[in-house]
């Protein structure tokens, strides 16, 4: 008997590759994608592995499916824009064994710079996408997703949102199926995409697409439910929830496949239904196609392109009434911030300091953009603080960028920055990049990356040095610091700035959350010496709290024991001591 077990999203998703006898993943962690691979690897008959970004990830798959084995890449929405180039050609390529990609879009913004849906990219590559509306949908589209590929010879797309990744569902546990390897069969005109290979190719692709809008009408994963025909829903993935929960009376057509969409089925189920409502999270994608057919339907005209849907909302707009809810208690509001400890906090304090601004970059330092700190002008996606910080010189000269600095993680640095620092250096450029090494991918949980010295199986590997990678590249100014040494840093930031030339700092410290251990220091304010000036204050360590009566006073669960509010006490009123 088959085993059903509680499983979020995204370990449905993993288990989904396993039982379809995957046999590689590659991916680039983002949330809320990252848990894909993080219970893959729990699955020895899978190699899985942290590539450096997304576009490698995507290639490691592609490569393993030409040669005929299941593949797997994941990767959050906006890591797609990175996979893309190799996507769009693969689309025409195709597969040998299966190819599937599992792309988490992120509606409400809860952990991404923009919202950007996942169908339209599909859309425009051609490429089909299959949406799970809960945990166990996900890992048996997982499974369809590998048949699809194989039998239409294309990549396939799995979209997620968070709420599905992170929410969990009953799952029922099958065995891992036993897929031979295809074999590999030598084919330019199909694997090499060259212009005139690439226009034959072309012409297969729309042959795909109007075969998988005839032949997804009767895909298992469309469901059609029919109750009362005064008014129908069209929709699919999470929304389907919010529908059931909101009309559970009304007739209901869940699609599977949103791309390309089953058009006779859709024409079948709105020629049976008096209103029919289309629902669907973001973009129009469903509707507007919908209603290019000659369908009337309603959708965004009473319902928003912006952020998450609920149940709640859907019976506001459609039937125009206020829900009543029990007034939760009053929460106050908690801004992200900075751990206690972190060693970003101490670069951004210095920078501060020197009343020095900060092309930001993706990451949890992106946090030094809120107050207290302040310092971050600009985050625009993955490795793009060198790349702009190039670009500002470049408009307006060498001296308008003495008082700006890019600041970019190591594991971003290694994603995609290491090009950007190239073309400052081909392109003869001037700045200074602040190389944040706390040693980790810190934002989506601690993942290793290619200065870690460890993958994602927990093998030991070689560790990129940074300091000679950049200097391998043409930076001769590249300087190694210690986070936590606000002194020479500030003192090594002062010499680089001035510098005519491209300077590297690495300001090296582990990420506090790294080290389990209790901390080694404790540090305590002297009430008699304190002169309530504030200055421990201004890095923003949430350790650290004015009292009622004016006294500040450290938070011993809390405190970390780094000591940078040592350093920013001119009275030495701040004593530290040492734990056993």
């Amino acid at each position: 008997m088959s085993e059903k077990v509680l499983m979020l999203g995204n370990e449905a998703f993993a288990r989904g590759a396993y039982e379809a006898g995957c046999k590689v993943s590659a991916a680039y962690p983002g949330t809320p994608s990252t848990e894909i691979s993080e219970n893959i690897v729990k699955y020895n008959e899978i190699y899985s592995e942290w590539s450096p970004n997304e576009k490698v990830a995507m290639e490691v798959a592609i490569g393993a499916s030409i040669i005929g084995v299941r593949a797997l890449a994941s990767m959050k929405h906006v890591g797609l824009n990175v996979a893309a180039d190799p996507l769009f050609t693969a689309s025409y390529i195709g597969v040998n064994g299966g190819l599937v990609a599992i792309v988490a879009d992120d509606p409400g913004l809860y952990s991404s710079q923009n919202e950007q849906d996942t169908r339209a990219v599909a859309r425009a590559a051609k490429i089909p996408v299959l949406e799970p509306s809960d945990s166990a949908e996900a890992k048996e589209f997982v499974r369809f997703a590998f048949d699809l590929s194989e039998k239409y010879d294309t990549p396939v797309i799995v979209r997620s949102t968070t709420r599905l990744s992170h929410s969990q569902g009953l799952v029922e546990l099958n065995d891992r199926q036993d897929i031979e390897d295809k074999p590999y069969v030598r084919n330019a005109a199909k694997n090499v995409m060259m212009p005139g290979n690439a226009k034959g190719r072309h012409l297969v692709v729309e042959s795909r697409e109007l075969a998988l809008m005839e032949d997804g009408c009767d895909f298992p994963i469309n469901t059609v439910e029919y109750k009362a025909r005064n008014i129908g829903f069209i929709t699919s993935g999470i929304p389907y929830q919010y529908v059931k929960e909101a009309f559970p009376d009304a007739s209901v057509l869940k699609l599977g496949i949103v791309n390309p969409l089953p058009r006779k089925l859709i024409e079948e189920f709105a020629s049976k239904v008096d209103t029919l409502y289309v629902i669907e999270e973001l973009d129009p994608i469903i509707e507007e196609q919908v209603k290019s057919w000659g369908i009337d339907a309603i959708g965004k005209d009473i319902l928003t392109v912006q952020g998450e849907y609920s149940t709640n909302m859907l019976i506001r707009a459609i039937k125009g009434e206020k829900i009543s809810l029990t007034t939760p208690a009053q929460v106050p509001n908690r801004p992200p911030v900075l751990c206690p400890g972190c060693p970003h906090r101490s670069v951004y304090t210095v920078l501060k300091r020197l009343k020095i601004r900060a092309a930001g970059d993706i990451g949890c330092y992106t946090l030094g953009a809120v107050a207290p700190l302040a310092v971050v002008d600009t985050t625009i996606c993955m490795g793009a603080s060198i790349s702009s910080l190039h670009g500002m010189e470049k408009a307006k000269g060498k001296d308008y960028i003495k008082d700006w600095v890019a600041v970019i993680g190591d594991g971003t640095f290694l994603h995609t920055g290491i090009n950007s620092l190239i073309n400052m250096v081909y392109n003869k450029g001037t700045g200074t990049v602040l190389i944040l090494d706390n040693s980790t991918t810190g934002m989506t949980g601690h993942q290793d990356h290619a200065s870690t010295g460890k993958t994602l199986m927990g093998e030991a590997t070689y560790s990129v040095d940074l300091e000679k990678l950049c200097k391998a590249v043409g930076v001769e100014h590249v300087r190694v610091v210690n986070a936590f040494d606000s002194k020479k840093l500030e003192k090594t930031i002062k010499e680089a700035v001035a510098l005519d030339e491209i300077a590297v700092i690495i300001a090296q410290a582990p990420c506090a959350l790294l080290d389990k251990s209790p901390a080694s220091l404790q540090n305590s304010i002297d009430q008699d010496i304190c002169k309530k000036c504030g200055l421990c204050m201004k890095p923003g360590c949430p350790a650290i709290t004015k009292m009622e009566n004016g006294d500040i006073v450290i938070n011993d669960t809390m405190c970390d024991g780094c000591c940078l509010c040592v350093d920013q006490c001119r009275f030495d009123a701040i004593k530290s001591i040492k734990l056993s």
